[in-house]
C-alpha cells in the first residue's frame, strides 16, 4: 500500500485509497501553488491577481472581474454545475459590496467577507480533480479574495483575525482527508505554506490601504487649514479694503462738514435775526425762520457726526472688565427708550479676562448696537440677549460679546456693506453708528461682525476683544491713536 499525495508533490506518487478503491496514477511537476500545474490553474493565479487590484467603484473594473469569472468558469471542472453556482455568487457579492456597505457602514464590511469565505470554502469542495480530496483542489487562492477584502476594510489585528477564519475554513478539508489518505511531513509543510501566504497577502495589502488612508487624512487636514487660511485671508483682505473705503470717506467727509458748517452758521444767524426783527407783525414769517434755524441745527448736529467720524480718535487704553461697561451701556439705552418694556437676558460666563480698551469708546460702541438693535425691535419691545464668555480668535485669546435682537435682521445682500459709512437700514438715519463701532474695533484690534439670530429671526452682532495680556505682547501703549 503507497501513501496518496493529498496537498500535493513534485514527485510521482500512485494513488491508493485506504479502501482498497484503485486510482490512476498522476504526473505532477514544480508549480507555484504546489498542486499539479494544469492550464486551469494558472488562470486562477491571474484571478488572484485581479482581486489584489480590484477597484469596485470603477465600471470597468466591475467588467474585469466578471470576465475573471467567465474565464474561471469555462475552465475545468466545466460540467460542475455547483462550481458554476458558486462563481455566479461570487460575482452577485462582488458587485453588490459597495451597495451592501453603502446601507450597512458599520457590518457591511463583516457580512461581505463572511460571505467570501463561505463561497471559497464551498468552491474548495466542488472543484477537487477526478474525486480526489477537497483540501487538494486547485482553486485554493479564492482564499485571497476575503483575506484581501478584509485586509481594504479592516485594521491590523481584525484583518489578522478574518485571515485566522479564511484559514480555519481551508484546513477544515484537512479532517476528512485524514480519514481516507496519510499525510506527509512534507505535505503538512506545503500546507503551512499556503496559509502563511494568506497572512502575507493580508498584512501587505492591509499596509498599503493603512498608509493611503493616513496619507488621505494628511491631505484633507491639509485641504482644510489651506481653506481655513483662504477663509482669514479674505477676511483680512476685505477688512483692509473696508478700511481704505473709511479712511477715504472719513476725509470727504471732514472736508464737506467744514464747508458745509460756515455757511450753515450764516444761514443760522440770519434766520435768528429775522425773526427778531419781524417779531409778531408777520407770523408766518417768524415761523418759517423758526423752522429754518431748527433745521439748520439738525443740519449741524449732522455735520458734528460726520466730523466725529473722520476725526482721529484719542483712545486710552486701560485695563477693563468688559461687562462693567456693556451693563452701563445697557442701562443707558433702556432708560432713554420710549417704547414698551425690551427685556434684557444677560450671560455672562464667570472668570472673564480683563480687556485694554478706552472705556468711552468701548461704551459709544456697545450704545451703538444697543440702541439699533432697540429701533430694530420697534415700540413693541422684544427680547435681547446679551452673551460674554471667553474665545480664542486668530490664535488670540480674548472676550466675545453677543448681542442678539428679535427684530427683522438684516438682509443677506446688506451684511457685506453694513459697517460702511452712509449704509443703513432704518428710515430716519445717516448710516454712521456700525461705521464707528467697526472704526473702534479695529482700533483695539478686534472685530466686529454679524450673523443671523439662534432664533431664525433677528440679527446677531459679535464683537471680539483681544485680552490684556494679548495687547501687551503686541506692544500697544497707554494712549493711542485710532484714524
Amino acid at each position: 500500500m503507497f501513501r496518496h499525495d493529498v496537498i500535493g508533490s513534485q514527485e510521482r506518487w500512485p494513488a491508493d485509497r485506504k479502501n482498497g478503491n484503485t486510482c490512476r496514477e498522476r504526473e505532477t511537476s514544480p508549480g507555484l501553488f504546489f498542486f499539479a500545474p494544469r492550464e486551469w490553474e494558472l488562470q486562477s493565479r491571474n484571478g488572484k491577481a485581479m482581486s489584489d487590484g480590484k477597484r469596485p467603484s470603477a465600471n470597468w473594473v466591475d467588467a474585469l472581474w466578471l470576465m475573471f469569472l467567465v474565464v474561471l468558469a469555462v475552465l475545468p471542472p466545466r460540467r460542475e454545475i455547483h462550481k458554476q453556482l458558486i462563481l455566479l455568487a461570487f460575482g452577485i457579492v462582488q458587485l453588490g459590496e459597495n451597495w451592501l456597505v453603502s446601507r450597512l457602514p458599520r457590518r457591511g464590511p463583516s457580512y461581505v467577507v463572511m460571505l467570501k469565505i463561505a463561497l471559497a470554502t464551498l468552491l474548495i469542495d466542488h472543484t477537487s480533480y477526478l474525486g480526489e480530496p477537497s483540501i487538494n483542489s486547485s482553486y485554493y487562492p479564492i482564499y485571497y479574495l476575503p483575506v484581501v477584502t478584509a485586509a481594504e476594510y479592516f485594521g491590523p489585528l481584525a484583518t489578522l483575525l478574518w485571515t485566522v477564519v479564511a484559514s480555519a475554513s481551508y484546513c477544515s478539508y484537512l479532517y476528512p482527508a485524514l480519514q481516507e489518505y496519510e499525510i506527509t511531513t512534507e505535505n503538512y509543510e506545503i500546507l503551512g505554506i499556503r496559509v502563511l501566504f494568506f497572512f502575507l497577502a493580508a498584512l501587505v495589502v492591509n499596509r498599503y490601504v493603512v498608509e493611503s488612508r493616513k496619507q488621505s487624512r494628511r491631505y484633507q487636514e491639509t485641504a482644510e487649514t489651506l481653506a481655513e487660511t483662504n477663509r482669514r485671508l479674505e477676511q483680512v483682505q476685505a477688512e483692509a479694503r473696508r478700511s481704505e473705503r473709511l479712511a477715504a470717506l472719513g476725509q470727504l467727509s471732514a472736508g464737506l462738514a467744514h464747508e458745509i458748517r460756515n455757511p450753515l452758521g450764516v444761514i443760522k444767524g440770519s434766520a435768528e435775526m429775522l425773526g427778531q426783527k419781524l417779531g409778531e407783525s408777520n407770523p408766518i414769517a417768524t415761523e418759517l425762520a423758526g423752522y429754518i434755524s431748527t433745521e439748520t441745527n439738525r443740519l449741524s448736529s449732522l455735520v458734528t457726526r460726520f466730523l466725529d467720524f473722520a476725526r482721529p480718535l484719542q483712545a486710552d487704553l486701560a485695563t477693563q472688565n468688559i461687562t462693567t461697561i456693556l451693563d452701563r451701556a445697557l442701562a443707558d439705552v433702556a432708560g432713554l427708550w420710549k417704547g414698551l418694556a425690551v427685556q434684557i437676558e444677560k450671560d455672562y460666563a464667570r472668570d472673564l479676562p480683563t480687556v485694554a480698551v478706552d472705556e468711552g469708546l468701548c461704551e459709544q460702541a456697545f450704545i451703538n448696537i444697543v440702541q439699533n438693535a432697540f429701533d430694530a425691535m420697534g415700540a413693541g419691545g422684544g427680547l435681547l440677549r446679551v452673551k460674554v464668555a471667553t474665545a480664542t480668535a486668530n490664535e488670540r485669546n480674548g472676550v466675545e460679546v453677543r448681542i442678539e435682537d428679535t427684530g427683522p435682521g438684516i438682509p443677506v445682500d446688506l451684511r457685506e456693506q453694513i459697517f460702511n459709512p452712509f449704509v443703513t437700514t432704518k428710515k430716519t438715519g445717516v448710516g454712521l453708528g456700525l461705521s464707528i463701532v467697526s472704526k473702534i474695533m479695529d482700533g483695539h484690534h478686534g472685530f466686529v461682525r454679524i450673523e443671523n439670530g439662534s432664533a431664525g429671526r433677528g440679527a446677531c452682532f459679535v464683537l471680539f476683544f483681544p485680552a490684556a495680556s494679548e495687547t501687551a505682547a503686541m506692544g500697544k501703549t497707554e494712549h493711542m491713536v485710532i484714524s
